[in-house]
Parts: C-alpha cells; structure tokens; sequence
C-alpha cells in the first residue's frame, strides 16, 4: 500500500465522493479526519494510522454502499447552478423522451433485481418440497410396514431417508446460491452507484 499523509489521503477520498451531497461529503471527511486525529493521538504515525483504517478505494467503497442509491441520484440530477431560460426549454421538450428512458431503466434494475431474488426463492422452495417429500415418505413407510407390506415399507422409508439426506446438501448448495446472488446484487448497486459518482468502485 502505498503511504501517504492525513492531507492526501483526504484529498484522495474526497475526489473519490465527489458524487455525495456536499452535507454528506463534509462529515465523512470530518469522521475520518477524526479517525486519523485519535491514532496520531495513541502515537502512530500518519502513515501507520491511515494503514489502519485502509485504502482510499476500500474507505470510499464502503461509504458508496452505505449511501442510499436514491441520494446519489438526486444530487446527481440536481443543477449546480441555475439554468438558463434555453435549457429549461430543452428540458421540457425533451422530456417525452427522456422521461419514458428513465422510467424503462428503472424498470430493467428492478427486473434484474426480482429475477436474481426469485431464483433464491425457488432454490430454496424447492429444498424445503424435498425434505417434507422425505420425511411425509418416511412417516408414511411406518404406516405401510405395520399394516401392509414390511417390504414397501422400508423401501418408502430408504427413498424418504434419501430425499432428506438430499434437502440436507441442497441446503448448503441454497445457502450458498444466496451468498452468491447476494454479493452479485451488491455488485450490481455498486456499479450503478459509480456511475452517479463517475468513480470506479472496489468492492
């Protein structure tokens, strides 16, 4: 890692946030201006304590995903300044067309959103149809032994057993699915949210 003093890497994450709401840019770089402050105080050096607390990437990834996307989309859009009579004309003509843009891009992330979250969900309905299937077969094998055949029985009772055995590894399989759809999503928010602060993200 490269070393750098309290003043750059300051610097450094403030060009990184550079999409935050000025509110929200000033008390991050005041928490950890703080940060850096309460290290020096314990005897580390600049170096050593932002060492400590990490990358500017890794810092300002973080404070990315812990901002909403709504925020960053507001300030995005909001004017730095006041527009001209020509380009608010421009706005309202425009709208019949960007207007519907928006709405089919929001649309498209919810989509992206459901689908992914409705592939857990399948995963995991299904896990759970294949241990009651197991465990409704191996009650009813009980049933069929004591008053049918003793054979059928314990072949419905080894076809349950097996079906529970299998929901037992789909539920590892489902658990870590949903690790993976859930680190995707967060991809997914990420790489949007770089693109209303024009920074590339680490996650």
């Amino acid at each position: 890692m490269t070393t750098m003093t309290k003043e750059e890497f300051l610097a450094k994450l403030q060009n990184r946030l550079a999409g935050l709401p000025r509110e929200d840019l000033e008390e991050r770089l005041t928490f950890y201006s703080e940060m850096i402050d309460d290290r020096l105080e314990e005897g580390l050096t600049e170096e050593e304590a932002i060492a400590e607390i990490g990358s500017v990437q890794e810092v300002a990834a973080q404070i990315l995903a812990d901002t909403p996307l709504t925020k960053l989309m507001i300030e995005r859009v909001k004017p730095k300044r006041s527009l001209k009579v020509w380009e608010i004309l421009l706005l309202v003509l425009g709208a019949p067309l960007w207007i519907p843009l928006l709405i089919t891009a929001i649309a498209v992330l919810f989509t992206v959103y459901a689908v992914i979250w409705t592939v857990a969900l399948v995963l995991w309905s299904v896990m759970v149809a294949v241990f009651f299937v197991g465990l409704g077969g191996m009650i009813a094998a009980a049933v069929i032994a004591l008053r049918d055949s003793i054979l059928t029985g314990l072949s419905l009772f080894f076809a349950g057993l097996c079906l529970l055995g299998l929901s037992i590894f789909m539920f590892f399989g489902c658990k870590a699915a949903t690790q993976g759809l859930l680190l995707l999503t967060k991809k997914i928010a990420s790489g949007i949210k770089a693109l209303f602060v024009g920074k590339e993200i680490v996650s």
